[in-house]
């Protein structure tokens, strides 16, 4: 057997040289767009996401997929179904997700996940002036902007390592502009989870083989809008860079039946300087913290943060600066393999006046399948 002791510095080792290793494409990384397909890293499930976004340790259900599929093989029923739904932003953008996964036999499960960020119903206002310079609604046509994302997840426990589980993810992206231009996109992600002695550990490589979206341009619909100091956009590849997530966590009992989870995740991103509070032209790092209360393993009370930001004080509404977090709360209910789950997030950034609001609420359903 592997000791604890080995594995810790094995797996911090491995995600900074993983990051580490990106640092050579520095041509690469000044053409590449820095937010490629972010809305894949805004994050899924009521429980993940009211302890802050950390799950890469943690992962135990069908949310695995997208968090670490090396947690598929931790799940509790023999089938396991989520499905959630959060709207940003005031509603303006939709966030739903579904998942589904199943062990294959006692060292192997799959899962499948299925992720939608849009906006919908944007009005398109070109021909709103008709030939006789009159204002006519009913010409006034809407679409859509979406993103989709297709993950197909596979996971196996090693027989050499006593606790050490292996895993990986294909994803299909399609990304829609309406009738203006759309784009198809491939990648592959891999995790690792480990435990021991109560310890739990994870490391997940999201793009790690960098994704590759293909865009298409529906140059007709540019034709005769555009104006002289503008271009009409052309066929193109946009390159998504490796992101590493390492995590750890640990559950212990309370007196009253009462369990406390704590995990910590560090998210290292390779696409060039962030806001986060290690910042660099080689990696950015985002601490992330959650805390999970259990009682009876029926009722569970959640927080956390992440997202950690600098604000500049010139350019905030209170006139104060410096380091602010996104925190988050969250509720949980868990009763014969049914599982209700919401979450209230509020983003690090300032809210514009008046303005609507900068909180999320997320609700997510999941259940068990004996």
């Amino acid at each position: 057997m592997l000791h604890f002791s080995r594995i810790a510095p094995a797996l911090l080792g491995a995600g900074l040289s993983l990051g580490l290793a990106t640092t050579g494409t520095a041509q690469t990384k000044d053409l590449t767009p820095k937010y490629s397909n972010d809305f894949l890293n805004i994050g899924v499930g009521g429980r993940a996401l009211g302890m802050g976004n950390v799950q890469v340790s943690l992962a135990n259900d069908a949310t695995a997929g997208y968090w670490n599929p090396a947690g598929l093989l931790n799940q509790k029923a023999k089938y396991d179904a989520v499905l959630m739904h959060s709207e940003l932003f005031s509603g303006i953008v939709k966030n739903d997700y579904a998942a589904f996964s199943m062990p294959l036999d006692d060292k192997s499960a799959i899962g499948a996940s299925l992720i939608r960020v849009g906006v919908d119903n944007i009005a398109d206002t070109r021909a709103l002036v008709n030939e006789y310079g009159q204002i006519s609604y009913d010409r006034i046509t809407y679409f859509s902007v979406a993103d989709y994302a297709l993950l197909l997840s596979y996971a196996r426990k090693i027989g050499a390592i006593e606790g050490l589980k292996l895993a990986g993810n294909g994803k299909i992206i399609y990304r829609n502009v309406g009738k203006f231009a759309n784009a198809w996109g491939f990648g592959i992600d891999a995790g690792l989870q480990y435990e021991h002695k109560g310890w739990q550990l994870g490391l997940m490589a999201r793009d790690i083989t960098t994704t590759f979206n293909a865009w298409s341009i529906n140059s007709e619909e540019f034709e005769g809008i555009a104006s002289s100091q503008d271009s009409i956009p052309s066929n193109t590849t946009e390159i998504t860079l490796p992101r590493f997530i390492l995590g750890v966590g640990r559950s212990v009992k309370l007196p009253g039946q009462i369990t406390a989870l704590v995990a910590v995740d560090l998210e290292m991103t390779t696409d060039g300087k962030r806001n986060t509070l290690v910042s660099s032209d080689a990696i950015s790092i985002d601490p992330k913290a959650g805390l999970e209360l259990g009682y009876k393993n029926l009722i569970f009370l959640r927080g956390g943060v992440s997202n950690i930001q600098k604000i500049d004080a010139a350019k905030s509404f209170d006139g104060k600066g410096g380091w602010r977090p996104q925190p988050s709360l969250g509720v949980g209910v868990a009763f014969s393999g049914l599982r209700l789950d919401m979450a209230l997030s509020r983003l690090a950034i300032e809210k514009v006046g008046d303005q609507g609001s900068t909180n999320s609420v997320i609700v997510s359903l999941g259940y068990g399948f004996k």
